[in-house]
């Protein structure tokens, strides 16, 4: 079940500047993701490293920029690459995190610590 997507970023997306939403990455191009999915908790090994060494293959072909919600469970844990996949918005959505979620209950996600 496992899989590599290919998904073209374009259009209305694409005319939105960087700074206007939390997501600042506009330019024209393609995500890529390389999923996996399997039932079979013998195969895990097998498949976790067919997912990262398919990773490894492509990423000498990556841009700069990562889609936040892309970040693998080891980039997550990493606050200065979900901060990085946030570029120019970054300050902004700290601020917004320390006035709304001051305690940081919301941070079961690509968390933006206050």
């Amino acid at each position: 079940m496992s899989s590599l997507l290919l998904e073209h970023f374009h259009g209305a997306a694409t005319r939105v500047k960087p700074t206007e939403t939390a997501f600042p990455h506009r330019s024209v191009g393609y995500n890529f993701l390389t999923v996996g999915e399997w039932l079979d908790t013998g195969a895990t090994a097998a498949n976790v490293k067919w997912v990262r060494e398919s990773y490894a293959a492509m990423a000498p072909h990556f841009a700069s920029g990562r889609y936040v919600n892309y970040l693998n469970a080891d980039e997550v844990a990493e606050s200065s690459t979900v901060a990085a996949a946030f570029g120019p918005n970054g300050k902004r959505l700290r601020e917004v995190k320390q006035r709304y979620d001051p305690d940081n209950v919301f941070h079961l996600n690509q968390n933006i610590k206050p």
